[in-house]
């Protein structure tokens, strides 16, 4: 091993148990544990005190009657009577504390939900890590980032079935990988940089079906960007049925398959069923 494929592994190393870290805190993605779709009905619903509805005018309301011995609460404050409750859209929810668990109040288009977060969440009590492809230096390549002259909204599909997200798409960013060159369209990284979200040839084989993505640093003055697809990781939807990621827009589909970053996770909520 050479001491750039050395310094490349020992480098994945530390972010991948980062990684591994984050997925697995106590309320993090790997504890969901159910997700209510809300009406304009109050409803209860299993093992969640109170009654929910969605308020057609922009919110959710909670009804409880303030007992703290089974919540829920609110910053430590336990509900009693309604309270009203506002979800960004497309953004983390609004939290309630219902003892160890939490239940996020989501809002996605017009349409409002409750994810359940369970620190004994299956998928969190056996998770065993994110398996990956071996690191390779061929999959570490230099980009050019090309930015729009305005930033685009794009309406793009969702793993749950009629709902739809709309990211603001601010640019492409092209490279050469395999002797070909290719061109996915790039949206702003949650912590800065840029972010492409693609599907690929093994997409659905060695993959998550549905995509993946890699968050990428700031291009330089001239655009330039590297691109580790090492690091290329799955969204929250590959470990967890409870989650409402977008797909990939159609022109991200690399004809290549990217034999780098993260494979199908293994399932235990699902070999439990």
């Amino acid at each position: 091993m050479t001491t750039i494929e050395s310094s490349l592994q020992q480098e994945w190393d530390a972010w991948h148990r980062e990684r591994e870290e984050q997925l697995s805190t106590p309320h993090g993605w790997l504890s969901l544990t159910a997700l209510h779709w809300l009406d304009d009905t109050a409803r209860g619903y299993d093992g969640i005190p109170g009654t929910w509805r969605a308020t057609g005018d922009g919110g959710v309301e909670l009804t409880a009657d303030g007992d703290p011995e089974i919540g829920p609460a609110i910053e430590g404050t336990p509900v009693s009577g309604t309270v009203r409750l506002e979800p960004v859209d497309g953004q983390p929810g609004v939290l309630v504390e219902i003892g160890d668990r939490r239940v996020e109040v989501i809002r996605r288009t017009d349409t409002y939900a409750l994810r359940v977060r369970d620190p004994e969440a299956i998928t969190r009590t056996a998770f065993t890590g994110a398996p990956a492809f071996p690191v390779d230096e061929r999959w570490v390549v230099d980009g050019r980032f090309e930015p729009y002259p305005e930033p685009k909204q794009l309406t793009v599909g969702a793993v749950v079935d009629g709902l739809q997200h709309f990211p603001t798409a601010v640019g492409v960013v092209r490279f050469e990988l395999d002797g070909a060159e290719h061109e996915l369209v790039a949206f702003p990284g949650k912590a800065g940089g840029l972010s492409l979200h693609f599907r690929d040839a093994t997409s659905g084989d060695s993959t998550y079906g549905g995509g993946r993505q890699v968050a990428l640093p700031d291009p330089d003055a001239d655009g330039r960007v590297r691109i580790d697809l090492n690091r290329t990781v799955n969204l929250p939807c590959a470990f967890t049925a409870h989650a409402t990621c977008p797909l990939p827009p159609a022109e991200n589909r690399l004809p290549v398959a990217v034999e780098a970053g993260e494979r199908i996770p293994p399932r235990p909520d699902l070999q439990q069923a």
